[in-house]
């Protein structure tokens, strides 16, 4: 990979990072307009703390090279929630979660071949 790829790649996953964590925090520090779309689908309140914790270490995990893949996939999977969340509950615009899982997407493949299964997660 060339540097202006390397580059954009970091600014990608800085941007992720802040999004992720921010968003994460709001949720585990009990913000109710965060909470308000998980009771909205009838999900329970438990639930809500669950993604803010994963959301959290997701945007920390992109930065291991040994878990960028799996935290990348799992913030991708995070965003299809969130995007079916605004389109279905006909929220503002589903246009940012859109954009976080493309990042989170984009962060995932291109840590792909430094993650080759569970090879990377096993002590060797």
């Amino acid at each position: 990979m060339n540097r202006a790829k390397i580059w954009a790649l970091r600014v990608i996953m800085a941007l992720t990072t802040f999004a992720f964590v921010s968003a994460g925090s709001f949720k585990l520090m009990g913000n109710e307009m965060m909470h308000a779309s998980f009771l909205a689908m009838g999900l329970p309140v438990w639930f809500g703390y669950f993604i803010g914790a994963a959301e959290i270490a997701g945007g920390i995990g992109i930065w291991f090279k040994r878990l960028a893949t799996w935290a990348g996939a799992g913030l991708t999977i995070i965003m299809i929630g969130a995007t079916y969340y605004h389109l279905v509950y006909q929220q503002p615009s589903a246009v940012p979660a859109v954009v976080l899982g493309v990042f989170a997407a984009l962060i995932a493949a291109s840590h792909r071949k430094q993650t080759a299964g569970l090879n990377g997660l096993v002590a060797q």
